[in-house]
């Protein structure tokens, strides 16, 4: 922040005297808020600016959804078209958590078209660095299609891509906040000087026989087979160097904390104030782990093989490595299965590792895993490596159960949980656990289901009622109803409706007002949950007794859902892509511990097209977004670890619905981010003596 700006008001809006966009080579300063040539318009909406410390103070408040300014362009539009993206310098001088949002526009932006929207979150008294990657309109002259993120040149598919030459305006806003905000901005820059693609003739195709993108360059890029062993060399010399944690027992227990009661497995405790796992051995365990431990990242290849510069033939050692697929919730394939596939994560291990590579891979993931500061083998891993029962693990537990028809969510419709046949089949999921982790002290837990459509506090009431007669969700919420009103005539009454009989009501489909019904959506909606986690729960407990019960990931939920949880799990799940944790808590102070799930930072500076749900500028910002995060997490009484999500990179070209983030600890060709790990050592390492420090 730098110096003072000038100001005054005209024609309804403010005026500020701005500098002349200045130019280097790395960068180019859109606006510094100084300096009196050119004149740019500040509109200002729910919000009053004014000079502060060389830059700009917004206060905002929240009678508007979109309270925040608009900077128009001098002499009607910016040319960005030679950089890859935007930053600006933030510093929240409120005095709440702020998410700050940066529009840059083109003609007819609307918030989902011809934008790009990028975002920061910054608690309090903190500075930070708004920062994305815009996404371009096609440049390259090719479509494509089945991934989330395309490269630079293509973004023509997604509805927000933009003219880079022709940017009118940028926003700065927060949305539909309940509390006033205050920050100061400042350097608003255009970052990354950009390489237009090669003529569409050349550009495909774009993914190498490595299953990384042919048209960058980055550090640690596989270019030669050679390069795999020479990866592979400095990362053992790398692990050797850090063994691990040395005051961590065989769990990743405190060896050298308070020592429990030992019981065995593995447990919850409150200790001094803070929630606590308790390991076999009865010391303190804090589950730092990472999901999805391990080797494959298939890709879709059906209708675009043109995209791939050399898939192996027939005769090939590496054609064991396609596949078919039929799993697509979204996206392109979700109206295209089943798929062919082809998985160069795979095919890379063999290439680095020769026949052997499962065995190397499975003793090499345990050794990373205790290198990087991790004690922990999270959700969705594979069973041959946690088997080995080197590191503690999860379970994860899926089931194929009736669902309710009305109801509706982002991976599927929800359970029924008052059919018979889904409590049998839960159990007999677990049942399949018997002998492999039921029982085993390695197993902290389970994890069951994953991100339910939980929806709002009346959602899964409103769906019984909308779903057929035979439903038996709908059945027992009826059967409520005629125990409560005795009369279809009272329940009428007090819903508003004009049901002629039960049996009517049985047949119809049609949902009450949710204001008239609220009283009985809501208790059915309660019962619906609690029936929910304790039916899980005893499956649970009837098959592994001495194991937790680690409850359904949520992702999307309510307070009803959470109470409900809090009453059956041994430990709540959340699933958070936020930058911090450090404030999460249940509802109405219930005390009751929490693991996080899932969460992840991605960036585009190594050759992927999507940075994950949180975006990084960089590899260093991710690490240091990382730290942030986990060490947030353990200044939170309530939380008992943190699950990264996930072990390795995404596909390049995505997997079945499309996803193809910059994720990893490891990249497609299994070469590891150095800067991540790092920042997980630098955490896991200390990480027992900072949460026992922390107030």
């Amino acid at each position: 922040m730098r110096k003072t700006l000038q100001r005054s008001i005209l024609c309804g809006f403010i005026v500020m005297a701005f500098a002349t966009p200045a130019r280097s080579a790395d960068k180019m300063l859109i606006e510094g808020f100084e300096g009196k040539s050119g004149l740019t318009g500040v509109k200002t909406q729910d919000a009053k600016i004014a000079p502060a410390d060389g830059g700009l103070r917004i206060d905002m408040g929240h009678a508007h959804d979109w309270p925040g300014i608009t900077i128009v362009a001098p002499k009607g539009r910016w040319n960005l078209s030679a950089w890859s993206s935007i930053s600006i310098d933030v510093r929240n001088v409120g005095a709440a958590e702020v998410t700050l949002n940066c529009r840059v526009d083109n003609p007819g932006a609307n918030g989902v078209k011809n934008c790009n929207t990028f975002s920061l979150t910054l608690a309090p008294g903190k500075s930070g660095i708004l920062t994305g990657s815009f996404i371009r309109k096609n440049e390259s002259g090719v479509k494509l299609f089945g991934m989330r993120g395309y490269p630079p040149a293509a973004g023509a598919n997604s509805p927000r891509a933009i003219d880079l030459k022709n940017v009118t305006q940028i926003l700065i806003f927060v949305g539909k906040s309940k509390t006033d905000h205050s920050v100061i901005i400042d350097n608003i820059t255009a970052t990354g000087p950009y390489t237009p693609p090669k003529s569409p003739n050349n550009f495909l195709p774009m993914i190498d026989e490595f299953g990384q993108y042919m048209h960058r360059d980055w550090p640690g890029k596989i270019h030669t087979l050679k390069d795999f062993a020479t990866t592979d060399a400095a990362e053992a010399k790398d692990l050797a160097a850090h063994p691990g944690p040395k005051k961590w027992n065989a769990y990743g227990g405190w060896s050298d904390g308070p020592k429990l009661k030992a019981t065995g497995y593995f447990r919850t405790t409150k200790h001094k104030g803070k929630w606590w796992l308790v390991d076999p051995e009865g010391r303190l365990f804090w589950s730092h782990g990472i999901d999805c431990v391990h080797s494959h990242a298939a890709t879709p290849i059906s209708d675009r093989e043109h995209y791939f510069v050399k898939l192996p033939d027939a005769k090939s050692m590496f054609s064991k490595y396609y596949s078919r697929g039929s799993w697509a919730p979204h996206g392109y394939y979700k109206n295209h299965t089943p798929y062919r596939t082809y998985d160069f994560a795979t095919a890379n291990l063999r290439r680095k590792h020769d026949d052997r590579w499962d065995k190397i891979f499975a003793d090499k993931t345990h050794q990373r895993l205790r290198s990087w500061g991790m004690n922990t083998i999270a959700n969705w891993s594979d069973a041959k490596i946690y088997l080995t029962r080197k590191t503690p693990y999860v379970g994860t537990i899926h089931t194929n159960t009736p669902k309710m028809e009305g109801s509706k969510g982002y991976w599927g419709k929800f359970h029924d949980v008052f059919d018979p046949d889904f409590a049998r089949a839960v159990i007999k999921r677990m049942e399949r656990e018997k002998g492999k982790s039921a029982g085993d002290p390695m197993c902290i837990g389970y994890f069951v289901d994953n991100e339910l459509a939980w929806g709002n506090d009346v959602s899964l009431a409103m769906a019984a009622l909308a779903s057929g007669p035979d439903q038996a969700a709908k059945k027992a919420f009826i059967a409520d109803m005629k125990a409560k009103y005795s009369s279809i005539t009272k329940l009428n009454a007090a819903w508003g409706t004009q049901h002629k009989s039960w049996s009517a009501l049985a047949t119809s489909r049609t949902t009450p007002d949710p204001k008239k019904a609220r009283e009985d959506l809501t208790a059915f909606y309660t019962k619906t949950a609690e029936t929910y986690f304790k039916t899980v729960r005893d499956a649970v407990k009837k098959v592994a007794p001495n194991q937790l019960y680690l409850g359904c990931r949520f992702a999307w939920v309510n307070n009803l859902a959470a109470r409900a949880a809090a009453k059956y799990c041994d430990v709540v799940c959340y699933n958070q892509y936020k930058f911090s944790v450090e404030k999460l808590s249940l509802p109405g102070q219930l005390d009751k511990p929490i693991v996080i799930g899932e969460f992840h930072f991605g960036a585009l500076d190594r050759g992927m097209f999507h940075t994950g749900l949180r975006k990084a500028r960089d590899q260093k910002h991710r690490a240091e977004l990382y730290a942030a995060y986990v060490q947030g997490a353990l200044r939170n009484p309530m939380i008992v670890g943190t699950h990264w999500f996930q072990y390795k990179d995404q596909a390049t070209t995505g997997r079945g619905d499309g996803e193809n983030y910059q994720i990893g600890f490891v990249d497609i060709c299994d070469t590891p981010y150095t800067e991540t790990i790092e920042a997980s050592r630098s955490v896991g390492y200390q990480m027992y003596e900072y949460r026992m420090k922390a107030k």
